[in-house]
């Protein structure tokens, strides 16, 4: 203290500008950041941090959200602008930029356009209220991740059907870390994972397979296999597909896949409980389906699933069409819900399935889970909605079900489980009953029988149909996953949930763990708000003025009495 006091005051200031220079060069190496919210905002998720820590070259990100918005995307845009932040804090060499796609000229903007429609970015029309009127504006909710000649495109905004923009734009700012940090990765990544489709056995043709492919193959290298001709599984086949198999397999073809199994390797299963489609009652109004037996139950048993010989009807589902009467010679079309066709709304929080668009299944079963001798964490990803039920074997399925409005009160059963995750331990479903055959056949390649895996994953759906695209082969067009021809309306669950079990089976890094972060959106009470909004109005800004002219009349007097008396006094 005497130090200090003994410098003059020019000496302190240089001081004092010193130690804040000085604080500031610290800092500048340290990153803190302390997250108060009640929902975490500002907070990565530690994979998400990983990876932003290792990107080791220069990232430029040029956002397209500039420009005037309506309140909902200004949210949006500084939602993203705060992440960008977040994460140019963990890497500098990650930079943005926030552009205005309809800035300039009107050859500039359509040129731009152009280019924007190449890359597959397509806009979303808005209705902007200005005044008293409303204008169309095409907004174009997309980051561009750049690194080099490599570019990524990241859809920003979530569009699922049948929610209000409000829900959609919430959605939106939960998935954006999600969102940035898988194209992020997939920006970086030089290596593409190797997905194989299992043929031989009925399973869907590759023309039938073609959205998810398309979809993915920036992503995966796709390719097909018939068991038949290898005996066993390479390490380089990061997961395999079944897609609605309607064939039985052989034993030694379910051994090739248990091997595949007990040696790491991970298995999307769609598999059908009951042989049943409208084609089969294309001639009939009614029909009796059996169940279908493709030889892979006591090998789901042995892994901890079964599933049920059933279906299950749900009145959250799509329609279908039905002749109601004529018009002339034309027949009068009218479209009915079809219980046997659920919309399932993704309501689990695990990140495979959170925030999904809703999911159109056709005929699907129950899934029921087995204790098995290995420990293992079994989630239901997805299932049917509060108004559902289950059709029991042996049952017929007709049309007249359309006749009779629907009574809630037998859709009884809630929530059925149609989709697992199951991870752990798994037991060889050939332990202890191995024919010597399958035993020579690996002796022959050089390997030994593997009767457990200590930790491993899978996924099972009860329906085929979910990764099954509509295919025209007069003019060889396919449509996309998730189309319904009938309502003319696609369901992007399909396609995404497809995406994130295949990310969250091959990925081990887990940026799926971003997706179950929610932002709470905080909305004003509309009614309330019209209701009281002149009281509201008052409080904010007529209160404050009348307590200032009140203050200004007061201290006027005051002052007044003040110093009239001191001069009386004097």
């Amino acid at each position: 203290m005497r130090f200090i006091d003994s410098l003059s005051r020019g000496a302190r200031i240089s001081l004092v500008l010193g130690i804040i220079v000085f604080i500031n060069i610290i800092v500048s190496f340290v990153h803190l950041n302390i997250d108060l919210t009640e929902d975490n905002r500002f907070r990565l998720t530690e994979p998400t941090k990983h990876l932003i820590r290792s990107v080791p070259d220069n990232i430029y990100i040029r956002v397209l959200l500039d420009g005037e918005f309506p309140a909902g995307f200004k949210r949006l845009k500084q939602a993203t602008k705060d992440l960008l932040d977040q994460m140019r804090s963990y890497n500098g060499y990650i930079e943005y930029s926030f552009e205005n796609p309809n800035e300039g000229t009107a050859h500039d903007i359509n040129k731009r356009r152009e280019e924007y429609s190449k890359d597959g970015m397509l806009p979303t029309n808005l209705m902007v209220r200005t005044g008293t009127e409303n204008k169309e504006q095409l907004i174009y909710p997309y980051a561009i991740l750049m690194s080099g000649s490599d570019k990524m495109i990241v859809n920003l905004l979530e569009n699922a059907s049948g929610a209000d923009q409000e829900t959609n734009l919430g959605n939106s700012i939960n998935l954006l870390e999600y969102k940035m940090a898988n194209g992020l990765q997939r920006l970086l990544s030089n290596n593409k994972k190797n997905i194989l489709f299992v043929t031989g056995h009925g399973e869907l043709e590759s023309e039938q397979t073609r959205s998810i492919e398309s979809s993915l193959r920036y992503f995966y290298n796709f390719g097909r296999v018939n068991l038949d001709s290898v005996p066993l599984l390479k390490k380089e086949v990061d997961a395999l597909i079944i897609a609605k198999p309607r064939l039985p397999y052989s034993e030694q073809n379910k051994f090739t896949l248990d091997q595949y199994i007990m040696r790491g390797g991970k298995v999307l299963w769609l598999v059908d409980g009951m042989a049943m489609s409208l084609d089969s009652m294309s001639t009939r109004t009614e029909y009796v389906p059996e169940p279908l037996d493709v030889g892979l139950s006591d090998l789901l048993y042995k892994y901890g699933l079964r599933i049920q010989p059933d279906f299950v009807l749900d009145l959250e589902c799509s329609r279908i069409p039905q002749v109601i009467g004529k018009q002339g010679d034309r027949p009068q079309i009218e479209l009915f819900p079809w219980y046997y066709h659920p919309l399932v709304a993704a309501r689990s929080n695990h990140p495979i399935s959170r925030n999904l668009d809703y999911i159109n299944f056709e005929f699907v079963s129950s899934i029921d889970t087995i204790k098995t001798k290995l420990t293992q964490t079994k989630t239901a990803l997805l299932y049917s909605s509060q108004y559902s039920r289950i059709q029991l074997y042996p049952n017929k399925v007709g049309f007249d079900i359309l006749r009779y409005k629907p009574d809630p009160d037998k859709f009884n059963k809630p929530n059925i489980p149609i989709a697992y995750l199951v991870e752990g331990g798994f037991s060889s479903a050939f332990e202890n009953r191995m024919e010597e055959s399958m035993l020579q056949g690996l002796h022959s390649i050089g390997q030994d029988f593997v009767s457990s895996v200590s930790n491993n994953k899978m996924i099972l759906v009860s329906d085929g149909e979910i990764i099954k695209n509509l295919y025209d082969k007069e003019n060889g067009k396919f449509a996309q996953l998730g189309y319904n021809k009938f309502e003319k309306t696609t369901f992007n669950g399909n396609r995404d949930f497809l995406s994130n079990a295949l990310e969250y089976l091959t990925n081990d890094q887990n940026i799926l763990s971003a997706r179950s972060k929610e932002f709470k959106i905080r909305l004003l009470d509309k009614v309330k708000v019209a209701k009281e909004r002149s009281f509201w109005q008052f409080l904010n800004i007529g209160l404050p003025l009348l307590g200032l002219v009140l203050f200004g009349i007061f201290n006027t007097w005051y002052r007044k009495k003040k110093y009239t008396g001191f001069v009386s006094g004097t």
